[in-house]
């Protein structure tokens, strides 16, 4: 059995969706991050960084991993799904594992900050993040011009990865508009079961919409919170 620590944001999905995906038992431990329980003692210990996911292995000698991208990695290897084996096939999918990891998460992560959270609008911040965002999904469009799934012939962690992340571009303030290879793409993940699964962990994930104004208010003091810590 694995232990999730997870809460429901973009970087959670990428862990329950493989561990859907991968058909591993798994227990959610959904945390609130507005109460910062990310930062209890306890929590550290399985994370020192104090982030979500985080995951411990039962089977293999309540083994600890956090990291999203270090999760899927794990689990590819324990299961041998999702990951190639072979030397440049698994260079390839890791190559845009890391994408996401380095460019898409973050520059999406810092649209949603300065584009719907921050109380004061700084446009030249808004602008910034939201064109470089927009950018990472042309290229991401152009790939998936190239090959059906992002690593090559095959679906894998580094499709999970991205789609948990694209999944949400409305909320960044991204249009997908002209990205048309990218849509394809997305819409053959979210006809998978698993995935739709992974993203109701640890709770029911609907597309994602306009907050109105008291719910805008609620985000932007408890996003504040874990900004600011």
């Amino acid at each position: 059995m694995i232990d999730l620590y997870t809460a429901a944001t973009p970087n959670g999905w990428k862990a329950s969706v493989m561990l859907e995906e991968a058909e591993l038992p798994y227990k959610v431990k959904a945390l609130n991050l507005s109460k910062l329980d990310q930062k209890q003692a306890w929590f550290l210990q399985v994370n020192p960084n104090g982030r979500i996911p985080a995951i411990i292995d039962h089977e293999d000698g309540d083994f600890p991993v956090f990291e999203s991208g270090a999760i899927l990695i794990y689990l590819a290897e324990k299961t041998g799904k999702f990951l190639p084996t072979e030397r440049k096939a698994r260079s390839r999918v890791l190559q845009w594992l890391m994408f996401q990891i380095g460019g898409i998460g973050p520059m999406m992560g810092q649209a949603n900050i300065f584009y719907r959270y921050w109380p004061e609008k700084y446009q030249p911040a808004i602008d910034r993040y939201q064109n470089e965002a927009k950018r990472l999904l042309g290229v991401l469009n152009q790939r998936l011009g190239e090959s059906e799934w992002l690593g090559g012939e095959a679906y894998s962690i580094a499709d999970i990865a991205n789609w948990c992340w694209v999944r949400t571009h409305r909320w960044s303030g991204v249009s997908l508009e002209g990205l048309n290879d990218l849509e394809r793409w997305m819409v053959l993940i979210e006809s998978r079961a698993a995935a739709q699964r992974g993203i109701a962990v640890p709770t029911p994930s609907e597309t994602l919409r306009e907050p109105d104004e008291e719910e805008t208010r609620r985000l932007i003091e408890n996003v504040r919170k874990m900004v600011q810590r």
